[in-house]
């Protein structure tokens, strides 16, 4: 089953919240999460918030020392603004398509699934690196994003597979 064939009821995401009603969804929610998650989740962060920023700053170094510091600094304020530019203009186009499959009465699945990524794309854009830049220029051309998307696709595909999606309706 691919997303575009899943209902909408299929998909939601668990709220925590703090209120006597939300006990037994947050419950649910804590049941889904296992000790075995842990090292793969930990390591994942580790790697998003540490090793990235380290590889960040040596390439800003050594690329400074080769270009000098003014033009390694002017190159990542432009790349930050052209980058969200990019994003803003995908962005615009991806919520008129939106629009228009809302008006059609169809299911934008694929739209959203775009306009995910191309907020990611803009996150990581306006990020300092040059390592954060190609990804982000990577999901913002419409053709690689296809990949990213497919591979998305796949992620949901397997949590919905494995039941690791919950449908919590407050």
């Amino acid at each position: 089953m691919s997303v575009a064939q899943i209902a909408p009821t299929q998909m939601s995401v668990a709220f925590y919240c703090l209120q006597d009603d939300c006990a037994a969804a947050s419950e649910t929610a804590r049941k889904q999460f296992t000790a075995k998650d842990l090292p793969n989740m930990l390591l994942k962060l580790f790697l998003a918030f540490t090793l990235i920023p380290f590889i960040e700053l040596y390439l800003l170094i050594k690329i400074g020392s080769y270009l000098g510091a003014a033009n390694t600094i002017l190159i990542v304020i432009v790349t930050g603004l052209l980058g969200a530019y990019l994003a803003k203009l995908q962005g615009i186009k991806t919520m008129i398509r939106v629009r228009e499959s809302l008006n059609r009465g169809v299911l934008p699945a694929e739209e959203m699934l775009d306009a995910l990524l191309i907020f990611l794309a803009g996150i990581v854009l306006l990020t300092p690196g040059f390592i954060t830049d190609l990804a982000g220029v990577g999901i913002l051309v419409p053709n690689t994003r296809f990949w990213f998307k497919r591979w998305l696709r796949k992620k949901f595909d397997q949590w919905i597979s494995k039941n690791r999606t919950n449908i919590i309706i407050f």
